[in-house]
C-alpha cells in the first residue's frame, strides 16, 4: 500500500471488504469440510454396521463408532471456535492499525499545513528583506550624494557656518536612520534565520511521520500474511 491509496477511504473500505469475504469464504470451507468429514463418519459406520456378523458386534462397533464420532465432532468443533477467535483477533487487530494509519495521516497533513504557512512567512520575510535592502541602497547612495554636496560646499565657503551646520545636522539624521534601519534589517534576519529553523523541523517531523506510516502499513500486511496462513492452516 503507499501513502495515497492510504489515504484513499475507497482503498480501505474495499480492502476491509476482501478481508471479510475471504474470511467468510475460509470459514465456509471449514465447515465444508467437517461436514464432510462427519458424513464420512456416518458413512463408515454404516459399512460396519452392514457389514457385522452378529447383534453383539453390531452393538459394540455402534457404540465404539458413536463415541468416535462425538469425539471428531468436538475436535473439529474446538478447531472451529479457535479458528473464528482468532480470525476475530486479527480482524480487531487491523481495526486498530486501521485507526492508527488514519491518526498519523492527520498528523502529517497538520504538519503539512504547517509547512505551507511556514514556506509562505518565509518567502513575505525574504520579500521585506530585500525591501529593507532597496531602502537602504538608496539612502547609502543618498548619503555620498549629499557626502559629495557636503565636500563642494566646505571647499567652496568656509565662512558659511550656519549652512554647515545644518548639513552636518541633517547628515546625523541621515546617519541615525541608516542606524536604525541596519538595526531593523538584523532583526529581519534573525527573524528569517528562526523561521528556516522551524520550517526545517518541520520536514524532520514530515520525514519521521512518512516513515512511520511506512512501518504501520508494513505491521499492517505482516497482519495480513499471518491471517492468511492461519486461514489456511
Amino acid at each position: 500500500l503507499s501513502v495515497a491509496s492510504v489515504e484513499d477511504p475507497v482503498v480501505m473500505s474495499k480492502i476491509r471488504q476482501n478481508l471479510r469475504e475471504k474470511h467468510a469464504r475460509h470459514i465456509a470451507d471449514l465447515r465444508a469440510y467437517y461436514d464432510s468429514e462427519i458424513q464420512s463418519l456416518k458413512q463408515q459406520l454404516e459399512s460396519s454396521h452392514r457389514s457385522a456378523a452378529s447383534e453383539d458386534l453390531k452393538k459394540i462397533n455402534q457404540s465404539w463408532c458413536n463415541l468416535c464420532v462425538l469425539n471428531r465432532c468436538d475436535q473439529l468443533d474446538e478447531a472451529l471456535n479457535e479458528a473464528s477467535a482468532r480470525i476475530k483477533a486479527l480482524e480487531n487487530k487491523n481495526n486498530l492499525l486501521e485507526k492508527q494509519v488514519a491518526d498519523w495521516r492527520e498528523r502529517f497533513c497538520a504538519l503539512s499545513n504547517t509547512s505551507k504557512v511556514l514556506q509562505e512567512r518565509l518567502e513575505e520575510t525574504r520579500a521585506t528583506h530585500k525591501d529593507k535592502d532597496n531602502t537602504i541602497s538608496r539612502l547609502t547612495s543618498r548619503l555620498r550624494e549629499l557626502e559629495e554636496a557636503f565636500e563642494k560646499a566646505y571647499k567652496l565657503s568656509d565662512n558659511k557656518n550656519t549652512r554647515l551646520q545644518e548639513e552636518n545636522k541633517m547628515f546625523q539624521n541621515l546617519l541615525g536612520e541608516y542606524e536604525s534601519l541596519g538595526k531593523e534589517h538584523e532583526r529581519v534576519k534573525d527573524t528569517l534565520n528562526t523561521t528556516e529553523n522551524k520550517l526545517l523541523d518541520a520536514n524532520t517531523e514530515i520525514s519521521d511521520l512518512k516513515r512511520t506510516i511506512l512501518k504501520l502499513e508494513a505491521q499492517l500486511k505482516q497482519v495480513e500474511h499471518e491471517n492468511t496462513l492461519k486461514l489456511r492452516h
